[in-house]
């Protein structure tokens, strides 16, 4: 691996570390205002719909100009957005806009990615971000625990910062104080990720002009065949893996009766199981290895669904590990044949908006569904069963289309991934 992807590595630690912090102090928030039940998905809903308004846009915007700089400027937007909650401003707004930046990030992170290494090197490229990613998510589920618990959060409240004047130290407000410095490390690394060779695109911002030719983007994405399996998989997985972050935590309140400090943590054993199984997964599989691991996403469903009448914690930690070690082995070599692919017919960024566009559409869709069910006063335990049931029908859907296509045409994995 060269040098620089090591540099975007660190800088997408820090950015994600932050982000997965800020959304446990963004609930404790939430907690502190008194919102319902319903409000709480919300805040996962309204920062991937950023991701689906934007996507037209930031692809192209990313490949307008170079990456670092364009991380740069995202990762400054998110620490706004984290500020705007420091002071008061509502939660689920900030977040928000917390997530544009993030919209914004995706494409130039996996953008350059796709620049800077051969095909080669894709999947084990993959199992960096996706490891460093969700290691990212596991610290940073813990950080916010952390930083909102009975024991830190009156140290940080009793901390006298100047310039800097609260209406109340509430362990939220503390928290997000916090996890504003980790927005402006990765800020500060972003500044010494290289430029490539890649040639830049002229940004065109006429508005119907991107749109039409976003849609042109997608539409030849999904007409390609790996690029329809992969992307169908893809986007179920992030769908629901963006839905389970608030819905876990959620679930673990209600089924295993600990607080939004304990409960917080939850989401991190999943994450160490991602982790895990993405770097085997980086090491054993290659492009042509993709098509494979779809049968281990029905097995993650079915996993999913049997959480639900979880109420012990070391049964309800077994499995949730599992199943974040079934997700890491399926999900990084189809992510990695999905970027080759969309890098292939298109540019980096257009493709890496388009697979974002359509992931944040899942998870907008998703959460709008669980807080529809919570409105009717659906338990966490009955989403995540029907969560996981749908996922594994999906999955079992996908393998019977792939086992068809590979039977008309054996050879188009060798002629997709080697192209």
């Amino acid at each position: 691996m060269q040098r620089g992807f090591f540099t975007i590595m660190s800088a997408q630690f820090f950015s994600a570390l932050a982000d997965n912090a800020l959304l446990v102090a963004a609930l404790q928030l939430l907690e502190e205002d008194l919102a319902s039940g319903e409000v709480k998905p919300l805040l996962k809903l309204c920062f991937a719909a950023s991701y689906v308004v934007l996507a037209p846009i930031v692809g192209a915007f990313s490949d307008s100009m170079p990456k670092g700089r364009v991380m740069f400027f995202c990762n400054a937007l998110k620490l706004v957005g984290c500020m705007l909650m420091l002071f008061g401003f509502d939660p689920i707004g900030a977040y928000a806009l917390v997530g544009i930046g993030a919209a914004a990030y995706s494409p130039a992170k996996y953008g350059i990615v796709t620049e800077l290494l051969p095909p080669s090197q894709l999947v084990v490229a993959n199992g960096w971000i996706e490891g460093l990613t969700v290691g990212a998510t596991v610290f940073g589920a813990v950080i916010g625990a952390v930083l909102i618990g009975d024991t830190v959060a009156p140290v940080l409240a009793a901390i006298d910062v100047p310039f800097i004047e609260l209406t109340n130290d509430t362990p939220g407000q503390t928290a997000i104080g916090t996890i504003a410095l980790l927005y402006v490390v990765a800020s500060g690394i972003n500044i010494f990720v290289p430029r490539t060779n890649a040639p830049l695109v002229p940004f065109r911002p006429h508005p119907v002009a991107r749109v039409r030719e976003f849609i042109a983007a997608n539409r030849l994405l999904w007409n390609d065949p790996l690029g329809k399996v992969s992307l169908t998989v893809t986007t179920l997985f992030w769908g629901a893996g963006g839905t389970l972050q608030v819905l876990v935590i959620l679930w673990a309140q209600e089924n295993l009766r600990m607080d939004l400090s304990a409960a917080g943590k939850m989401p991190a054993i999943v994450a160490v199981g991602v982790t895990f199984g993405a770097v085997v997964a980086a090491r054993r599989f290659g492009l042509r290895d993709a098509v494979r691991v779809v049968p281990l996403g029905i097995a993650m469903g079915i996993l999913c669904a049997c959480m639900a009448p979880i109420t012990d914690r070391t049964l309800a930690a077994v499995v949730m590990l599992i199943v974040g070690v079934l997700s890491g082995f399926f999900v990084v070599p189809l992510n990695a044949l999905l970027q080759h692919r969309g890098h292939s017919l298109m540019g980096a960024g257009q493709s890496i908006s388009i697979q974002n566009f359509n992931e944040n559409m899942s998870i907008v869709v998703m959460s709008a569904l669980y807080a529809l069910a919570s409105h009717y006063d659906a338990t966490a335990a009955h989403v995540v069963a029907a969560l996981g049931i749908f996922v594994a029908v999906t999955m079992i859907l996908v393998e019977i289309f792939l086992r068809r296509m590979l039977a008309a045409n054996p050879n188009v994995v060798d002629e997709c991934a080697g192209h």
